[in-house]
Order: C-alpha cells, then structure tokens, then sequence
C-alpha cells in the first residue's frame, strides 16, 4: 500500500526537479555575455620608465616597499624568463621596473 504512494512521490518529486533544473538552464543560457577577461594596460614602453610604469610592469603599487618589489618581481619574471620561453626585451624591461622601485637606478637601463 505504501510502495505505490512512495513511487508516485518519487516521479512528481523528479518532475519538478527537472522543470527547475530546466528553468535554470534557461536563465543561464538568456543571460548577458560579460566579457571576462582582464584589462591590461594599453600601449608601450615610454622611452624612460617612470616609477608608475615600473609599478605596473611588476603589478605592484609606486609606494611599495623592496620587500615585496623583490616578490613581485620573482612572480614576473618566473613567467617570463628568457629560458622558458619568455622574451628577452621584457625580461630586460622587467629588470629595469624593479630596478627603478627599489632604488638602484633613475631610469632608462635598458638594454634594448
């Protein structure tokens, strides 16, 4: 006696999770498509790097401290070095960014 009323809760019960699941969907599917990507900086290398182009360079703010200059430019420049594959013209210009941040240089070191 009880089967049959425990299999007819079971159907509508997966009835309507599917409906839902269906609406859903839908809703997933109608919505706006949203760019997801990042917004990199637009534009080159200016001909003497100022601290701001260093500090976005190596994703840092202008007033940091060496501490974490010396971090962000170990994660830089792991992704862009030279011997994995990177380019040697940004591996020069990420050395100059955090050259200029921590102090060594005024600007335009360069090698390229």
């Amino acid at each position: 006696m009880a089967t049959p009323l425990v299999a007819g809760l079971a159907v509508a019960a997966a009835a309507l999770a599917g409906r839902y699941s269906i609406q859903a969907w839908n809703a997933y599917k109608a919505r706006p498509i949203v760019p997801r990507m990042r917004k990199f900086y637009e534009g080159g290398f200016q001909p003497t790097m100022s601290r701001r182009e260093a500090a976005l360079i190596l994703g840092v703010r202008e007033t940091v401290n060496a501490e974490k200059v010396k971090e962000a430019h170990k994660r830089v420049m792991v992704a862009n070095h030279p011997d994995a594959g990177g380019s040697h013209y940004l591996a020069s210009k990420i050395n100059e960014a955090k050259d200029i941040l921590s102090g060594k240089t005024k600007g335009g070191g360069s090698a390229f």
